[in-house]
């Protein structure tokens, strides 16, 4: 077979199997790579074959013209093809034959590696089941249990460790002591405390309170000297009873303490360079040996005292609290929302709150007995930092106003109570778990402890009595002042009147001035009180009888009594907050008494009675009465209600844990409802009497020929013609508009206002019904009467009348037409075929006023007089 030739492969084409064409065909050259391709297609590799047998140099002829197909390059082709197939074909069957020899060696190995690992296996159970029947022992056998033996010797060979471990604890304590007892010396000790590492200076703290018991039962001398520094010559020999002059003693006692308070310095300074290494693992180790000393007091006094926070914020503690002075005012201001915590607080809260999560971690991590640790270090905060910052925050805002330190209080308990329950949430040792129930305590404790100071007694709620009550005194002092002056010009029989509210008057007013000149009172207190009361920096120089004041002062103002109400609903709901509990119906009660004094009786009875010494001083008026003062009540019934509603709403359901309280608090606001109610209704009264008195004066100055004019009268013939109604009906006319005016004011639409205006019609009625019986009335008066009973009527009619007086109305309407119709009409009218007045009145009721016409003597009249 000729040697095939190799095939040449150009860029981007697939190798050929051939390289070069030739004119005689050639055996094909391949081998079995080129079916163990990946690349191998059977179409491929025949085309392949035919390209090379059809060469184009086997063609010849003209180019046009078509040759025929010969077979026979394909055929020598293709048969070579095949002989090449079937000697790879050989080939690979020979290959084919040596694996599998190889396959059949290479299972037949592994089969006795198999079978030799079985044997082996085997072996090694039995060896195992032996060794566990050695152990475990045999359930009938003779033999004792080779496993319970086994633990026996374990047992036994740790009792004999324990011992030897004690054996040689007593041999070295009986060595030191040795060596204590005769040379002075603790030589052993010191080396163990200086090489012996942790476990060493942990076994030289126990060594040493050994020896400390030791010395106290074979030295007892060392225990009951004074002043025993050194050896003495001369000692008692404890066993014999002789003096050995010979024979040294020492202190013993005095010489372990003493070395004792050397490995505990020891152990504090190696704690401290661990604590500043971030050395968690040695720091617990010595935090364990000195608990051994004094139960860790030392240790946790060292890890505490130079713990970092406290060492920078001792400076900050003594710092003067500052702040804006702004921010001050704002806290003294009662209308004003306050501000919040002061700033150093604030930011002390902050830091303490973020320090304890942290070194709740390191403290967890550094003492075996972290729980003890952590407590110390939160009692250092609370009692060192947050204490003295706070009561220097206080005693700043005391200076300022009662009111700026009990906000202060407030805010600051609220501020330090959400960081208690942020490092509750938190954990701490315990992060992030719950919180340890020892932990939580110290916690509650100290937060307790804070404001403990504070709450004692009644010592809170006296001081919200006290701010408030100078807010109130403030706020009323002009007031006050308006009325006290007023009160001194009436009379003996009204100053005796309001005796006991001139006092009252008095005492705030004094109160105020005593608070204004005190001493004490520093100069932001001073401006506070002055801007309250609505006076000037000069105005404090002044006495009280130079300050001015105008009416608009002695009115009230619904706006003042909101401000009161509002700034005692801020001291109830402070109360709450910082005190409620048992004493929440005690404390709201007191504030209600205070509430009572100063709106009730201070500033609402006290304009109560000035309305109502206004509305008797114009009983005996000679002018028109001055109803002024009505309108004024209209703003006293405001304020009563928005008291009444405030103690109902507020106050009084506080008490409902206390049924005696609750029930003393309902009795005296309805006694101080029912007496401004009654003060209330005694010049509504009085307002009425004044009304009629004056209406009846008024009625009283009609002129006789008012009713009976004549042609010369009024200017002329014909004049009264002109005139609407007579001069007495227009002043009563205005007098009555204007007192509808202050009624309106002061009762506003309502049954009040009703039931007031239907007295004084009713009143008035009787006056006009009386007024007309006087008159003699002729024809051209008569229409003068009716004129002014129109006027009447039309004035009654735009009040808001009770429904009952409309037939009052109508009596006076037919009243005036008994004046001006003929006897004819009359007599009709009278049997009621006009619409009169019969079943109304009586008839004979009528005859004074039929009486009182100027034809009362003709035959017509007097026909008719006689019938009635």
């Amino acid at each position: 077979m000729p040697a095939p030739l190799q095939a040449v492969t150009s860029p981007g084409r697939t190798p050929s199997l051939y390289s070069a064409r030739t004119v005689f065909p050639q055996t094909p050259g391949f081998t079995l790579d080129v079916f163990s391709s990946r690349d191998f297609i059977v179409k491929d590799f025949i085309e392949s074959l035919s390209e090379n047998a059809a060469h184009p140099n086997r063609r010849s002829g003209p180019t046009t013209q078509a040759q025929a197909f010969d077979p026979r390059p394909l055929i020598r082709t293709f048969e070579n093809a095949l002989n090449r197939l079937s000697d790879l074909s050989s080939e690979l069957e020979s290959r084919e034959t040596e694996l599998s020899g190889a396959v059949r060696r290479a299972e037949a190995q592994h089969s006795t590696n198999v079978k030799s690992l079985g044997r082996r296996l085997d072996q090694t159970i039995d060896s195992f089941q032996n060794l566990d029947t050695s152990l475990n022992g045999q359930s009938n056998g003779d033999r004792r249990g080779g496993g319970n033996a086994a633990v026996k010797v374990g047992e036994r060979l740790e009792e004999l460790d324990r011992q030897r471990m004690r054996a040689q604890d007593a041999k070295f304590l009986i060595q030191c002591w040795l060596e204590l007892s005769d040379k002075g010396e603790l030589n052993m000790l010191e080396d163990m405390r200086r090489h012996g590492g942790g476990d060493g200076k942990v076994r030289c703290a126990l060594i040493a309170r050994q020896l400390l018991k030791i010395s106290q039962r074979l030295d007892p001398e060392s225990w009951s000297t004074v002043n025993g520094n050194g050896p003495t010559s001369k000692e008692v020999n404890g066993v014999n009873g002789v003096h050995d002059n010979l024979r040294r003693r020492y202190n013993t006692r005095e010489m372990v303490e003493k070395f004792s308070e050397t490995l505990e310095k020891d152990l504090l300074k190696q704690f401290d360079e661990f604590y500043r290494r971030a050395n968690f693992d040695g720091m617990r180790d010595c935090a364990n040996v000195l608990l051994d000393f004094n139960g860790g007091a030392s240790v946790m006094g060292l890890f505490v005292n130079q713990h970092q926070f406290f060492i920078d914020r001792s400076q900050l503690i003594t710092e003067e609290v500052g702040g804006d002075p702004e921010t001050w005012e704002r806290l003294a201001d009662p209308d004003a929302e306050p501000p919040g915590v002061e700033p150093s607080l604030h930011s002390l809260i902050d830091e303490v709150r973020i320090v304890a999560q942290e070194e709740s971690t390191i403290i967890k991590r550094a003492f075996p007995y972290y729980e003890q640790v952590l407590g110390r270090f939160l009692q250092r905060v609370f009692q060192q930092s947050i204490q003295q910052r706070l009561e220097m925050v206080l005693e700043k805002a005391n200076t300022i106003s009662s009111l700026a330190f009990l906000r202060t209080l407030q805010s600051a308990r609220g501020h330090i109570s959400g960081l208690v329950d942020s490092l509750k949430a938190h954990g701490l040792t315990e992060h992030p778990d719950n919180i340890s129930g020892q932990t939580t305590l110290v916690l509650d404790q100290q937060f307790d402890d804070l404001f403990v100071p504070y709450f004692v007694g009644s010592s809170y709620i006296e001081r919200e009595k006290r701010s408030l009550e100078e807010l109130y005194s403030s706020l009323l002092f002009k007031f006050t002042t308006f009325h006290s002056r007023r009160r001194k010009v009436h009379t003996t029989f009204m100053a005796s009147l309001a005796k006991s509210g001139s006092e009252l008057l008095s005492s705030a007013r004094d109160a105020y001035m005593e608070r204004l000149d005190s001493s004490d009172l520093s100069p932001a207190q001073k401006a506070m009180i002055l801007r309250v009361a609505g006076l000037k920096d000069a105005d404090s120089t002044k006495k009280q009888t130079e300050i001015e004041v105008t009416d608009q002062d002695g009115l009230l103002n619904v706006s003042k009594a909101r401000r009161m109400l509002k700034w005692l609903a801020e001291a109830v709901g402070r109360g709450l907050e910082l005190n409620g509990g048992n004493e929440t119906p005690k404390d709201v009660s007191a504030l209600l008494n205070l509430l009572l004094t100063n709106m009730g009786e201070i500033y609402l009875e006290t304009a109560l009675d000035a309305a109502n010494e206004s509305a008797a001083s114009q009983e005996n008026a000679k002018t028109e009465p001055d109803l002024s003062y009505l309108p004024n009540l209209h703003l006293a019934i405001t304020i009563i209600h928005l008291m009444n509603t405030c103690i109902h709403t507020v106050l009084i359901p506080l008490a409902v844990t206390n049924i005696t309280i609750r029930r003393e608090m309902e009795k005296t606001v309805n006694l101080t409802m029912a007496s401004m109610e009654d003060k209330i209704n005694s010049t509504m009264q009085r307002t009425i009497d004044v009304t009629l008195t004056w209406v009846n004066k008024l009625l009283a100055s009609q002129k006789k020929t008012d009713f009976r004019p004549r042609d010369d009268s009024n200017g002329g013939s014909g004049a009264w013609l002109e005139m609407l109604q007579t001069p007495t009906c227009l002043s009563i006319f205005s007098f009555l508009s204007r007192l509808h005016a202050f009624a309106l004011a002061a009762l506003r639409p309502s049954s009040n206002l009703t039931s007031f205006l239907t007295e004084i019609a009713l009143g008035f009625r009787t006056l006009l019904l009386d007024h007309f019986k006087k008159f003699n009335v002729n024809a051209t008066g008569g229409i003068m009467v009716t004129k002014d009973i129109t006027k009447y009527i039309e004035l009654l009619r735009s009040w808001d009348l009770d429904s009952s007086f409309e037939p009052s109305l109508e009596v006076l309407t037919e009243i005036g037409n008994l004046f001006v119709i003929g006897p004819d009409a009359l007599r009709e009218r009278l049997r009621g075929k006009a619409g009169g007045m019969v079943g109304v009145w009586e008839k004979a009721d009528l005859r004074p006023y039929v009486m009182r016409r100027e034809d009362a003597g003709s035959v017509g009249v007097q026909s008719v007089l006689s019938s009635l």
